[in-house]
């Protein structure tokens, strides 16, 4: 029996992938728009990974520059500030998955495990009124695996009673990271992977 469930933040809960690929634009206008769309391409393919783990990627693979753990946290800030204006707008949550959550939010132990920065990502909870119905809400620079491993130990939860739900390959190998099951959703890609959520009101967790 499923007594515990971690989920994934953005493209869950949130539809919020087309205004974090805005978002990456901005901060990097100024280079060459080549180089910032396979940025995007790699964003949108690892969901799961932080903002810091992309602008690394941007700088160190693809300009082939070095940058300072400082400089990644103010294109972080400057991030993080486009998001918090936008994205505490109602008209992006993803309906079928929030009444899921409200109306089972008694019956389950529900956590949130993102790659959203973590001060952000409780503040746009908050701003969403989504906050009352998780017992934790943790984000990056922590990695997810690590934040899985940490609900679980943290709380005495059994593997076998617990899943992660998520729409990118990087939810899955966290899952597979911490031997629980998981259950795609929002990514066709993930239907061969493991189980798969078409829709949440006909879900059936075994």
């Amino acid at each position: 029996m499923i007594k515990n469930i971690i989920f994934d933040f953005d493209g869950v809960i949130l539809d919020s992938m087309p205004t974090r690929d805005y978002g990456f634009r901005e901060i990097f206008k100024e280079f060459d728009n080549n180089l910032v769309e396979k940025l995007i391409d790699y964003h949108n393919i690892n969901g799961g990974l932080s903002r810091f783990v992309k602008i690394r990627y941007f700088y160190e693979e693809l300009l082939n520059k070095n940058i300072s753990d400082n400089e990644v946290q103010l294109l972080a800030n400057s991030f993080s500030k486009i998001m918090k204006n936008e994205l505490i707008k109602k008209k992006y949550l993803i309906t079928n998955t929030v009444e899921f959550i409200i109306n089972n939010h008694i019956k389950y132990n529900l956590h949130i495990a993102s790659g959203s920065e973590h001060n952000e990502l409780n503040y746009l909870c908050e701003k969403l009124e989504l906050k009352d119905f998780f017992l934790t809400i943790n984000g990056s620079p922590i990695k997810k695996n690590i934040i899985v491993e940490n609900i679980i130990n943290h709380n005495n939860y059994l593997k076998n009673e617990t899943i992660l739900i998520g729409d990118s390959i990087n939810d899955y190998e966290a899952a597979q990271a911490n031997q629980i099951k998981f259950y795609g959703f929002n990514n066709l890609e993930l239907k061969r992977l493991d189980s798969y959520i078409n829709d949440f009101g006909e879900v059936v967790f075994d």
